[in-house]
């Protein structure tokens, strides 16, 4: 079993928060649900129409980490991604799949944390979240994303690139 998955005796992960912004350097703005275009992403969000960077996708567990690193608080929205998710690790080899809601995700690479969080979070925070800031995602299908929604994490074929479109409950 890998760092993120679940087992079945486990609480299923669900959506913690979600957050937007209109274009770049604009502050990101909490919202309760989002509709996601296939191929396109978050509609609203300033990755939307880009070619692979639709939706960024991180984990509370690793915000927690982070905090205890800086010593202060990592506030979901204040690291820039769109939707944070509960008590699991987000996968992050490229080709892993995932859905949120009814949408369908396809982890492109590992997001890195970008310049602005020292100034939005604090001093350090970008060193706290190297390796904790998620996941950079393509959207494979249509649909909305919810604050609640339950997150199902792709049951791993033994080959990479096949996907058998079962999921994890």
């Amino acid at each position: 079993m890998t760092s993120h998955e679940t087992t079945g005796d486990a609480q299923s992960p669900v959506v913690t928060a979600i957050h937007i912004a209109p274009a770049s350097r604009f502050p990101m703005r909490a919202v309760e649900s989002v509709r996601v275009e296939a191929g396109l992403g978050i509609v609203g969000d300033r990755y939307h129409g880009s070619k692979h960077r639709h939706i960024t996708v991180q984990s509370q567990v690793a915000l927690d980490a982070a905090a205890g690193e800086l010593g202060s608080p990592v506030e979901p929205g204040g690291t820039r991604r769109n939707i944070t998710i509960s008590h699991v690790d987000v996968p992050t080899t490229p080709g892993e799949r995932l859905r949120i809601g009814d949408v369908d995700l396809e982890v492109v690479r590992v997001a890195a944390p970008c310049k602005l969080l020292d100034d939005v979070i604090g001093t350090g925070a970008r060193t706290a979240l190297r390796r904790r800031a998620g996941s950079v995602c393509r959207a494979l299908s249509s649909g909305t994303i919810a604050v609640g929604d339950p997150v199902r994490l792709a049951i791993r074929a033994r080959a990479p690139a096949r996907f058998d479109g079962r999921y994890r409950d």
